[in-house]
């Protein structure tokens, strides 16, 4: 028989294994294990114990999205930290506390903290509660204060914003991710947390109403792809899927030309990055149709809509939705004139290359002289 610490070691490395194998379930059972293992082991107002419940909570989310059995945990954990403040700071209440394996730090104290407040604000958000899931990251601002983890306090921020976008108020989500803009330049330039946080901040700034939004837009764009291509290149999907977006900022900045530049510059990225027939290359060939059409070059729309049809016949089928759409823009090009001419002298000639090798009827190699 283990001995109740060797058991908790046990599991404690079972749960991180299931989890690393993506066997959530039994991560999550050796998980509750472990909570029941670690109150008989260090007691009930021990930080450990909340570190425990945190941990479980975290993983209810995370893994089965199960809000309620989260929430429950992260409370558990949260109403043992008053217990575990009043050791760290010296005032030893409940000898049984006091475990000699371990003691405890201000650097646990906060990172569990951290952990819950985090944890209670995505469940929060989850059930649609914003003003409580708020509440729970000004709690992890008020921990970060002072501790010198600018990627911990960008990572908040980017809640606080998200939180305000589900809320619709876009002014709010923008001035948090402005703060975490501004940390993430200061402190961590050279790395891609700065390269979302621009994506991010463009994103929001191009969806705001107000024109004088427009030109930060563009700059932020323009920042992230640079970032983007430093830290990922070129070639990696959150950069192409930036210029994408950047793509469609500039068409409704009435920016066409230059959409279009980028859109065939990328081309050949894209297809061998995800490959000739893939969703990203036909999105981008129906961007272009599109551009096309709008000013009038139906000849070179009617070629590059016949592409992406090709490519969305192949992957969506015919009766999908994406590729109904594309068929009827070809159907309509085609009936114009110039496709139509140009339609009719490729048929014209493919016969007259049908009839040149075919053989004549006199010439068979069975003619009458030849028996």
């Amino acid at each position: 028989m283990m001995a109740p610490e060797e058991k908790l070691k046990h599991f404690n490395r079972r749960a991180q294994a299931c989890e690393d194998n993506q066997e959530f379930d039994a991560c999550i059972q050796d998980l509750v294990r472990c909570v029941a293992l670690t109150r008989l082991v260090y007691g009930d107002g021990h930080l450990k114990l909340a570190q425990a419940h945190a941990r479980l909570a975290q993983a209810y989310v995370q893994f089965n999205g199960w809000g309620l059995q989260a929430q429950e945990h992260s409370a558990l954990a949260r109403d043992l930290l008053p217990f575990c403040s009043s050791i760290s700071s010296g005032r030893e209440q409940v000898l049984e506390e006091l475990h000699p394996q371990g003691g405890i730090n201000q650097e646990e104290k906060m990172r569990t903290e951290l952990e819950i407040s985090t944890g209670l604000s995505r469940v929060y958000r989850r059930q649609n509660r914003p003003e409580d899931a708020l509440r729970q990251c000004e709690k992890s601002l008020q921990v970060l204060k002072d501790c010198g983890t600018p990627e911990k306090t960008c990572s908040v921020y980017r809640d606080m914003a998200a939180i305000e976008q589900d809320k619709g108020h876009l002014d709010r989500a923008i001035e948090h991710l402005s703060k975490a803009h501004a940390i993430a330049m200061s402190h961590i330039p050279e790395e891609l947390e700065g390269a979302q946080i621009c994506h991010s901040l463009a994103l929001l700034l191009s969806a705001a109403a107000e024109p004088r939004h427009n030109d930060s837009a563009g700059l932020y764009f323009e920042q992230s792809l640079s970032a983007y291509k430093h830290c990922a290149g070129p070639q990696d999907p959150a950069f192409l899927t930036a210029q994408d977006d950047f793509c469609r900022f500039l068409l409704l900045s009435d920016q066409q030309e230059r959409c279009v530049e980028i859109q065939r510059a990328s081309l050949a990225t894209k297809r061998s990055t995800f490959g000739d027939l893939s969703a990203e290359v036909a999105d981008t060939l129906q961007l272009i149709g599109s551009v096309e059409m709008s000013e009038g070059r139906v000849k070179q729309a009617h070629r590059t809509m016949t592409k992406c049809l090709e490519i969305q016949s192949l992957l969506y089928g015919s009766q999908h939705k994406k590729t109904k759409a594309t068929q009827k823009a070809v159907d309509m090009l085609a009936r114009a004139p110039e496709v139509a001419e140009r339609q009719k002298r490729r048929g014209r000639r493919k016969t007259n290359q049908t009839q040149s090798v075919a053989p004549s009827a006199g010439n068979d190699g069975h003619s009458m002289s030849d028996s």
